[in-house]
């Protein structure tokens, strides 16, 4: 193998291409001379440089690193006024570039680099610029890759490297290789380094600091190298070449992955059943990996030849997804309507003619969307091109059974996954029967009382709180029930439903319930012993529904005057420190806001409308006031999964559900027959979620004589506490 058996493209982007696997990594494992000119000198440019560089070392091969210091006005004035204090000046100024590793990666590169220098394989020279006593900084970013027979490939650009310039900003390197005609460009390109190098360079000085390569060794020289270090973060079969030297570029589990027993036996299952089945397991149970380790595994046996597209209901569980997608060593087209990738379209339809020309190292690509994005014309006929093999990962699958996505699942993909902590579609059994009918059966079941009892999640203790409506509530819930009842018509199944006016009332009734007064007076109660306390997250919920076109909710102002309320409960009146997380709030400052949560210095109660939902991940939520539930089931599971995942820190969280009954249970014995039946709906399906949440609670005896006050009051034994259909559209 030489430079010359990889495919090398002339250009690179920042944005459109990761530079390091696609470039750096590759060409690295067949050099033995790495010669680089960068910008700035930093402990983030040491990180970035050094991937890909293990592979040359295991070679034989040296590295020859310029850079030029990062110079304050400050430090430039300084040296104007004495010139015999540049050195000292420049040496302050890089050693203040030198941070502290970041994580455990950071940590093993720039110990890979202080060994590389202390064993005399790295060097490093300072560069500036200094013409007439005035002075600059180097700023030329270039790069010389050679190989042991001879070949070279050279590179330019505006490319620095640092972890902001290979994944933030849109930057580019034009390549040059001297087997393609373009020895000319090649050598000019190594005269420069050599005559830079060398102090031979007209008005670049070269200082080589001794004291610099001793502090780096100093600080980051901790123990034996770890030469796979490339592997273990980024996966491995990227870089192993296979008999026929060839690139693997499918999927694969990472070396610092170990997935538990009961994942293997699912995706051991799903490969029986001939790669189709369903994985049911809890939120927070590692659903994800256990997905992306069966796409693995049925690459492996298709040998990478596969079209892989996962599809996701939110924009952000795209997101969420992608950052565990590339660490199974794959580069997905990421599909929605504000994707970082705007190009993506263009690079779907590429992925989709390359893997049925069969072209070399790209009969394997990865699309992941959103439910929106799916259901779109575009994508729908990009599907229908794909002539391999494929495969449909679908997360949260339980949508699917509606429908509009329904009639989408098509026999292109011979192979097929369906995600889901809850797949059972709340009230609709054809639905649910759709899913079991194309993906297949269930090969794993993993409950979230197994998830507890197994330690995947978190204990929990609940708290039920009785709330009532006021007179005013009480009266116009009885006018809309009243209305909701004039509103039922048969649907061609004869099954009873409600008009499109019924819908729009059941939703009004919804509204009204989430949003009952009585439930700012109690939570004004039940929050004070929390004042001082950090990770409380309280959940206002929304009455609003995602749309078909959508991939992220909106909220209203319906939706917003509770969460105002609440706000200024809290934040005013109780001077807590809190915020509020709707979809007001960008991608970007969602995760500021959740890192702020997890610190809990200067936020100590998230205020929010939908998240639980959603799936966003707030592992250190601890304490959850739910002011508006559900009567669907998959809902409310999911709610309570969310709230208990694992984090350092947490022994047990603590819920506190929000019972909304229509009045006080003192006035329910004087109630006349047809108002109790009016009432009774509403009730029992809060017991029925009330009762599930009591059932595997640390304090059940303690919550279950809230509900048995209940029970006792409404005359509801345990046998009658089961889900009534309320036409709940809201909640």
């Amino acid at each position: 193998m030489s430079l010359q058996d990889i495919e090398i493209k002339s250009e690179y982007r920042s944005l459109l291409d990761n530079v390091a696997k696609d470039f750096y990594i590759p060409l690295l494992q067949q050099a033995v001379s790495y010669k680089r000119a960068v910008g700035f000198f930093s402990s983030s440019a040491l990180v970035e440089i050094s991937k890909g560089i293990s592979a040359l070392v295991k070679n034989g091969g040296k590295i020859l690193l310029v850079a030029s210091p990062y110079l304050s006005a400050e430090d430039v004035e300084a040296i104007r006024k004495g010139y015999e204090l540049r050195d000292n000046i420049i040496k302050k100024a890089l050693v203040r570039e030198l941070k502290e590793a970041k994580d455990v990666y950071e940590k093993d590169r720039l110990n890979l680099l202080a060994n590389l220098i202390s064993d005399g394989i790295l060097d490093i020279k300072i560069a500036f610029i200094e013409d007439e006593n005035k002075m600059g900084m180097y700023h030329e970013k270039m790069g010389i890759i050679s190989d042991d027979f001879g070949n070279k490939v050279a590179f330019s650009g505006s490319m620095n490297e640092s972890v902001e310039a290979m994944t933030l900003n849109y930057e580019t390197i034009d390549v040059f290789c001297s087997w393609k005609g373009e020895q000319d460009r090649v050598a000019a390109k190594e005269n420069a380094f050599a005559s830079i190098w060398n102090d031979c360079e007209p008005s670049i000085r070269i200082i080589d600091f001794p004291n610099l390569k001793q502090e780096i060794i100093d600080r980051y020289k901790k123990a034996t190298p770890n030469y796979d270090i490339d592997k273990h973060e980024f996966g491995e079969r990227i870089y192993v070449l296979d008999e026929a030297t060839k690139y693997r570029l499918g999927p694969d589990i990472p070396r610092n992955v170990q997935l538990h027993d009961y994942q293997i036996k699912a995706i051991d299952e799903w490969e029986k059943r001939d790669y189709r089945g369903i994985f049911d397991m809890a939120t927070g149970t590692g659903k994800t990996f256990t997905g992306l380790g069966a796409i693995a595994r049925l690459s492996e046996r298709v040998s990478d030849k596969l079209a892989v597209i996962i599809v996701c209901t939110y924009q952000h569980l795209v997101e969420q997804w992608v950052e565990d997608i590339v660490k199974f060593n794959m580069n997905p087209i990421i599909g929605y309507s504000s994707s970082s990738q705007k190009d993506w379209k263009r690079r779907l339809e590429d992925a989709i003619r390359d893997q049925k020309l069969k072209v070399r190292n790209k009969e394997f690509f990865c699309f992941i969307c959103t439910n929106a994005t799916f259901s779109s014309d575009f994508v729908q006929t990009q599907i229908n091109k794909i002539r391999g093999n494929a495969l449909l990962v679908v997360d949260e699958a339980h949508n699917f059974g509606a429908e509009y996505l329904s009639k989408l699942l098509s026999e292109k993909f011979t192979y097929r996954l369906a995600l889901s902590a809850t797949l059972e579609r709340h009230n609709d059994e054809e639905g649910t029967a759709k899913l079991f009918s194309y993906f297949g059966e269930k090969c794993i079941e993993y409950s979230l009382d197994r998830a507890i009892e197994e330690k995947k999640l978190t204990r929990y203790k609940y708290y039920p709180i009785i709330v009532t409506l006021n007179d005013d509530e009480l009266r116009r819930y009885s006018e809309l029930t009243y209305e909701i009842g004039k509103c039922l018509i048969k649907g061609k199944n004869g099954k009873v439903k409600l008009s499109e006016k019924g819908k729009i009332l059941a939703l009004a009734r919804a509204r009204l319930v989430a949003g009952a007064e009585d439930k700012i007076t109690k939570l004004e109660e039940y929050i004070r012993p929390y004042l001082y306390d950090r990770h409380i997250l309280v959940y206002c919920g929304a009455t609003k529904l995602l749309r078909e076109n959508q991939d992220f909710t909106t909220v209203d102002d319906e939706d917003l005057r509770q969460i105002d309320v609440v706000t200024d409960l809290l934040g005013n009146k109780l001077n807590m420190k809190v915020s509020q997380f709707t979809s007001k709030e960008d991608v970007e400052e969602r995760e500021i806001l959740k890192r702020e949560f997890a610190d809990g210095d200067t936020l100590q109660a998230l205020i929010a409308i939908k998240c639980l939902d959603e799936g966003v991940n707030i592992p250190k939520i601890k304490v959850a006031f739910i002011l508006a539930s559900t009567t669907n089931p998959k809902e409310y599971i999911q709610r309570r999964g969310r709230v208990l995942r694992l984090a350092e820190g947490k022994e047990y969280a603590e819920i506190y559900d929000f019972i909304a009954l229509p009045r006080p249970l003192d006035d329910v014995p004087s109630l006349t027959v047809e108002q109790m039946k009016k009432e009774l709906s509403l009730v029992k399906n809060e017991l029925c979620r009330a009762k599930e949440f009591a059932r595997i609670a640390m304090n059940m005896v303690e919550a279950e004589s809230v509900l048995d006050e209940i029970k006792e009051a409404y005359s509801i034994n345990d046998n009658l506490i089961t889900f009534e259909e309320d036409f709940d559209y809201g909640q």
